[in-house]
């Protein structure tokens, strides 16, 4: 017979695990700015990984709209070359 709670499921549904939006944390390195600079190395460095990789919007907390406007300014630091 098999035992209940064993394995990766332990009983808690999956709103449970799930936090709320309403407890999502804002991005912090984003507060004051209106607008993002393709050629502000320091901030966009923030949503970047080691290797380079566009961090997603739910681990940097910014909001769809944020999200977009940072992948827009990457790409374009990138085809300047100020950005790996």
């Amino acid at each position: 017979m098999a035992r209940r709670g064993k394995g990766k499921r332990s009983g808690r549904s999956r709103r449970e695990r799930r936090p709320s939006f309403a407890s999502r944390r804002l991005a912090r390195s984003l507060e004051g700015v209106k607008e993002i600079d393709p050629r502000d190395y320091e901030l966009l460095r923030k949503f970047l990984t080691d290797h380079g990789k566009i961090l997603p919007g739910r681990l940097v907390g910014a909001t769809a709209k944020q999200q977009r406007q940072i992948k827009r300014a990457i790409r374009r630091a990138r085809t300047v070359g100020i950005l790996p």
